[in-house]
């Protein structure tokens, strides 16, 4: 860990398609171990942030640092703009999950968490090929790891189940354990409770505060439900067409009369 008293921080990150400024001059910083949200109207620039953290886009301006390390830039005085990768970035302990869910669907549960441990491996091709000690050991331990990965999202149960055949809450679940799976610092969750019933939100939010404990993980998340981020979240940053008009704690950001005017409504007070 570096002397920096962030994680992650943005300066003055700007991304341009063509015309378009998706996200302008956004500048925060996430402190480890704090469970952090970014919230906004649709096209506010949430899931475009996202990518600029997870490489996925290179930033047209500002850069993107984790840990003190400089992982994406802008181009600035003669320099060529550059991202690390999100391979790169998941073997530096960022990771991520995604709005629309990316399971293996014929594989079971077990084996998609199973998968996310690749990078992790020790032994090589000869190992496997000729069925030494070594290989058995690792893939033993993976099982054990993978397992209790299951247990802690509560889906140990259906660890034979096809992926595909859970139900839409499970799925989410499963995401979230196959990510824990890499050995994340920073674990990045894109609208966690889409689709969720009230009392599988309840469940997830509990679940993320055992996550973020038992790892000791700093979590970033984008999601729509207010309720859901105002109970959870110790800090909030607020977009609105690609800019920050706000951040803050809960309290403050529900209080913020241009988040209101942009995305909250009265229903914020309730």
């Amino acid at each position: 860990m570096s002397a920096s008293s962030s994680i992650l921080e943005l300066k003055e990150v700007t991304l341009r398609f063509g015309g378009l400024t998706a996200v302008n001059r956004f500048s925060t910083s996430v402190a480890p171990g704090q469970l952090f949200g970014i919230i906004g109207p649709n096209g506010a620039g949430k899931t475009t942030a996202f990518n600029l953290i997870t490489g996925v886009y290179t930033p047209s301006e500002g850069s993107v640092r984790f840990d003190g390390e400089t992982v994406a830039s802008g181009p600035a005085a003669g320099q060529r703009a550059f991202r690390a990768r999100p391979y790169e970035l998941a073997a530096k302990g960022i990771c991520r999950t995604f709005q629309n869910i990316r399971l293996f669907g014929s594989l079971s549960v077990l084996e998609n968490v199973r998968a996310a441990f690749q990078q992790r491996l020790g032994t090589g091709l000869a190992a496997a090929t000729l069925r030494l000690p070594t290989f058995f050991d690792e893939e033993a331990a993976v099982e054990e790891e993978a397992r209790a990965l299951l247990s802690i999202v509560e889906l140990e149960h259906l660890a034979s189940s096809e992926a595909r055949n859970l139900a839409y809450g499970e799925q989410r679940r499963l995401e979230i354990a196959r990510a824990l799976a890499t050995s994340p610092r920073l674990l990045l969750l894109d609208e966690p409770a889409a689709g969720m019933n009230p009392s599988e939100k309840v469940r997830l939010s509990e679940m993320v505060k055992r996550i973020r404990q038992k790892f000791g993980l700093t979590v970033v998340m984008i999601e729509h439900d207010m309720r859901f981020v105002m109970g959870l979240c110790e800090r909030i940053a607020v977009l609105d067409h690609g800019e920050k008009i706000a951040e803050g704690t809960p309290d403050e950001v529900r209080a913020n009369p241009a988040v209101i005017e942009a995305y909250l409504g009265e229903a914020a007070h309730a």
